[in-house]
């Protein structure tokens, strides 16, 4: 009973395109005391998100019009913070991960307990939705992680959703070493299992978008201990 009562007037949205599991999600959530908005299909989820206000959203990841990815990367673009759990019937480290990328705040894979749904909704909650982040610069490289953009020089540079990843954990680290266990751990998934040459790969990447066009050499390779990035130093 205490627990309904500090659920009085939270207010939740639901994205879910299997109808069933949304009235039922609909209805649990009710009995605990929330306040429930049910849509089936992305684009009706980005409106409701982006025209009321609520202290948490759950967005399944298969949906018709606009998948989850879709939905949250626009509602991010936008500067929405609400707290955000993603849905999907698959279970691979790539799905968790590119959540995550976008600005998932938690995740759970169908299916699930709904009292372990309770439980995250609470502990978003209390967390509340975060601060907008903070850009990151290292020299004339800045990175937006709200806007998810990486400019050098006031001049936009293209990445993909991995390479974004590895260059925000990269330039939260500056001028310091990072090994390929570190990066693989915190970039990809502790759980990961390929090659720890992709890691190369992709600085090889970033080296040529980051550093290349404009005569530069800020990400470096150190002999036997990793990569360090470097504000700018001329090539």
């Amino acid at each position: 009973m205490r627990e309904q009562l500090q659920n009085e007037g939270v207010r939740v949205l639901i994205v879910e395109d299997e109808k069933g599991l949304a009235e039922s999600m609909r209805r649990g959530l009710v009995r605990e005391g929330f306040v429930v908005d049910v849509v089936h299909d992305g684009v009706s989820g980005l409106w409701a998100a982006t025209e009321f206000s609520y202290d948490v959203a759950i967005l399944d990841i298969m949906l018709p019009g606009l998948n989850g990815y879709q939905v949250l990367k626009q509602i991010r673009e936008r500067e929405i913070w609400t707290p955000v759990i993603m849905l999907t019937a698959k279970d691979g480290e790539y799905d968790q991960t590119d959540a995550f990328d976008l600005g998932a705040d938690d995740y759970l894979t169908k299916p699930f307990s709904f009292m372990v749904l309770v439980a995250r909704l609470r502990a978003l909650i209390r967390r509340g939705a975060p601060e907008r982040p903070n850009k990151i610069t290292v020299g004339s490289l800045v990175l937006d992680p709200a806007r998810r953009t990486v400019t050098r020089d006031g001049e936009l540079i293209k990445l993909t959703a991995r390479e974004f990843s590895l260059l925000t954990y990269l330039m939260r680290n500056a001028g310091s070493v990072v090994g390929k266990f570190d990066i693989l751990s915190n970039v990809w998934d502790a759980a990961y299992e390929g090659s720890e040459n992709v890691v190369e790969v992709y600085i090889g990447y970033l080296r040529k978008k980051i550093d290349a066009p404009y005569g530069l050499q800020t990400l470096r390779t150190v002999r036997g201990m990793g990569y360090r990035l470097d504000a700018d130093t001329t090539a």
